[in-house]
């Protein structure tokens, strides 16, 4: 069985974008996915991206009792 939702693909082809049958199974992939809306969805976050934001919203270390981070290389301290 493929990963493919047919039912859920014809439902918006045919009725939330109005296509015909023909036209429907007439078009590729891609040309569906655009119809779709696909190519408007935020890109992949790559590896820089990553690190911007990183770098803007850096992990910080809060007092214990607040529900802050734990540093389990630490997790026999008391203070």
């Amino acid at each position: 069985m493929s990963g493919i939702d047919w039912p859920g693909l014809l439902r918006v082809g045919l009725h939330g974008l109005r296509l015909s049958p023909e036209a429907f199974w007439r078009l590729s992939p891609v040309e569906l996915r655009i119809m779709l809306g696909a190519e408007r969805a935020a890109p992949a976050l790559t590896r820089a991206r990553l690190d911007e934001l990183a770098a803007a919203f850096p992990d910080v270390r809060q007092e214990r009792g607040d529900g802050g981070y734990r540093d389990p290389a630490r997790a026999g301290d008391s203070a």
